[in-house]
């Protein structure tokens, strides 16, 4: 397996994998991850994995740079460079309440797309989505891609406070905002669904590598399931 590695901190190295965004170099990265947890497990305090890199942040008072530099050296040279894809978790199925009460940048999503609500809400749950990275909020998943007609730049003035289940469109990317926090993604609809939860033995509901389908569901289908709307 083809990488580079660059320090990154005094606890940190970052390794570099590509320099494009790609599923399957996704898969690389997502493969390089399992397989350095596995072997490093103990002298690791964290893997952080994102479109073309994979941060590992390590315990110094178990090893030290040059050592697992080369324990990593060993465990990615073994690799292969076209992993077998994962299709052990399948596509995780989200019910989504697509609604301007909930989403309230559906209908300008829609305008400038030149496209009704109803057109918006079946190309966008007609398709299954490739979780690239976990990123800026715990839980937080970046999809892709969201269909040409539907790629929606970021808001230019980000909200104060979104509440958590919020989906968004930014670009050719869509996401949950897991945990209420400021955002600047164009919202269309909201989940029912927990996306993070620190108590759960995988706190995230998802990962890099998985796939994601949104369904749409009614209003009476939202509130049946434990959303809230404000």
């Amino acid at each position: 397996m083809r990488w580079q590695c660059q320090v990154t901190g005094i606890d940190t190295l970052t390794l570099y994998f590509g320099d494009r965004i790609d599923i399957a170099l996704t898969e690389q990265i997502r493969v390089a991850a399992e397989a350095l947890s596995n072997r490093l497990g103990a002298c690791l305090v964290d893997l952080v994995p994102s479109y073309t890199s994979l941060m590992l942040r390590y315990d110094l008072l178990k090893t030290d740079y040059p050592n697992l530099l080369a324990d990593v050296t060993a465990v990615l040279d073994n690799l292969s460079d076209h992993p077998v894809k994962d299709e052990s978790a399948g596509t995780l199925d989200i019910p989504v309440f697509y609604h301007p009460s909930v989403g309230p940048d559906l209908e300008a999503v829609a305008a400038r797309a030149g496209l009704s609500v109803e057109q918006v809400i079946h190309r966008h749950s007609r398709q299954a989505y490739h979780v690239f990275a976990i990123g800026f909020a715990p839980g937080f998943a970046y999809l892709g891609e969201v269909p040409h007609d539907l790629e929606t730049p970021r808001l230019a003035t980000p909200r104060a406070k979104v509440p958590a289940g919020s989906l968004g469109i930014a670009d050719r990317q869509t996401a949950i905002y897991p945990l209420a926090s400021p955002g600047g993604w164009n919202l269309i609809g909201r989940t029912p669904v927990t996306m993070f939860d620190p108590h759960r033995e995988q706190p995230s509901l998802l990962r890099a590598g998985q796939q994601v389908r949104f369904r749409a569901i009614t209003r009476d289908e939202f509130l049946a399931l434990g959303g809230q709307i404000e």
